[in-house]
């Protein structure tokens, strides 16, 4: 029986209603861990609140930012976001291993990941401050599987490499899913982005010398954006900024 690409759309934004979404919990690094914002930050006291080098934010639903708000700040580092107080600790080409407490099956999509330099504290900073350049991304393995899948398979973890060349200092590393389950229809598409302070260590010589506002990274009608999930693609035309490949 024949199902249209909508009618699969609409099924999946159903069903998205009684699916966990996740959040990164922390960052691992040559064996050591240094812990994400956990959602549940919302609900401790003020003066007792774990401090984490991810970036707090309203995202207590395990939601996502939807692209009508490509042109707000809130694409930055999710949902009215303030500054991590603490850092994770990396050298320019290390791996960086991103460790999900989960993520939904059903929620296949493109893994992509910017960095932005802080130029002094990261923790003072506000999202829109932030400038943004494309070190990596990832989103068909093969016919019918995604990078989420491998995900999913890897207990939740996925890697990337901080470019070698980087000069060392403070930056911020944006971590990002685009769902794609119901992206097929104008604003279907979910964005989960998690932000991360960095103190970058090396010998790296090369600093991004531009970037991109989060604000002008997508509009809701990039192909990548509005995209259909339904047709078993073998490409995937990744939205925002080309790679930074400079520091490489």
């Amino acid at each position: 029986m024949y199902i249209s690409a909508v009618l699969l759309g609409a099924i999946a934004l159903l069903l998205d209603t009684a699916s966990t979404h996740g959040f990164v919990k922390s960052v691992n690094v040559k064996g050591t861990s240094t812990k994400g914002s956990d959602p549940s930050w919302y609900y401790q006291p003020m003066n007792s609140r774990t401090q984490t080098a991810g970036w707090d934010s309203l995202n207590q639903d395990n939601g996502f930012v939807e692209p009508a708000a490509a042109g707000m700040n809130d694409v930055n580092c999710h949902k009215s976001a303030t500054a991590g107080r603490l850092y994770a600790n990396v050298n320019a080409g290390d791996s960086i291993e991103f460790e999900w407490n989960t993520w939904p099956d059903s929620h296949k999509g493109p893994i992509i990941n910017y960095i932005a330099p802080c130029n002094g504290d990261c923790t003072t900073l506000t999202p829109g401050a932030l400038r943004w350049s494309k070190i990596s991304q990832s989103a068909i393995i093969s016919p019918g599987t995604w990078v989420t899948d491998q995900l999913i398979k890897n207990n939740f973890k996925v890697s990337t490499v901080l470019p070698a060349k980087l000069t060392a200092g403070n930056y911020v590393i944006r971590h990002e899913i685009i769902a794609l389950h119901s992206a097929s229809n104008d604003n279907g598409a979910q964005l989960y982005m998690q932000c991360l302070n960095l103190k970058v260590g090396g010998s790296g010589s090369v600093t991004p010398t531009a970037g991109v506002a989060g604000t002008s990274l997508y509009k809701r009608n990039d192909a990548g954006i509005l995209f259909n999930l339904y047709t078993n693609p073998t490409s995937y035309p990744y939205p925002g900024p080309a790679l930074w490949t400079a520091a490489n």
